[in-house]
């Protein structure tokens, strides 16, 4: 998930920002990008600035009470990024619906040169979508942690404040429950090859 010294800056940066509180906008540039691309793939481009606003907030905020020997800041950005989409808990279940129904994906239906891989992909997708929509909440957000944020299963621990064995589990019950949607199809492969 990113190379020793951005992960050593990362914690470097919110230790300084304690005493020059203009370093922390460092971490914005860094990881709002990737935070960002996240919230809209769960909840499209309507609200994503203001989460990815409020996830900086916020992080500023409790920047005193960062544990600094956690030197890769972005699974603790994620982690309240995901806590903010759990109050657009119901637009992000309803984008999944209208995906499962339309086949159309914010995200990446402006960016998409393949066409034919998107016509074929369609259908897979609104199945995916509307099998996302049934999952529980933290099953989801678990999972898509780790396919679309690509964290590991140690980094989604650490930004959902869970032990890794539960990490595992909710991913585990998770891609059964999209593998049973999708007639034994592989939602991890469908994921990275669709969404990218």
């Amino acid at each position: 998930m990113g190379n020793d010294s951005r992960t050593a800056d990362d914690a470097m940066v919110i230790a300084r920002s304690r005493q020059d509180p203009e370093r922390f906008a460092v971490l914005f540039t860094r990881h709002a990008p990737a935070i960002k691309r996240y919230v809209i793939r769960r909840l499209g481009e309507d609200p994503a600035e203001d989460i990815v606003a409020e996830t900086f907030t916020t992080a500023f905020e409790r920047r005193e009470s960062y544990d600094t020997a956690r030197g890769d800041a972005l699974p603790w950005l994620y982690g309240i990024a995901t806590n903010l989409i759990g109050r657009y808990r119901r637009r992000e279940v309803t984008l999944y619906r209208a995906l499962s129904r339309t086949g159309a994906d914010s995200v990446t239906e402006p960016f998409t040169d393949q066409v034919d891989q998107r016509v074929s992909a369609t259908a897979v997708n609104r199945r995916l979508a509307a099998a996302l929509a049934a999952l529980p909440r933290a099953h989801r957000d678990t999972l898509l942690l780790v396919t679309w944020a690509e964290l590991t299963y140690e980094q989604a621990a650490e930004a959902l404040d869970v032990p890794v064995g539960t990490v595992r589990s909710r991913v585990n019950r998770a891609r059964g429950k999209l593998r049973q949607a999708l007639g034994d199809v592989d939602p991890t492969a469908i994921t990275e090859e669709t969404h990218r």
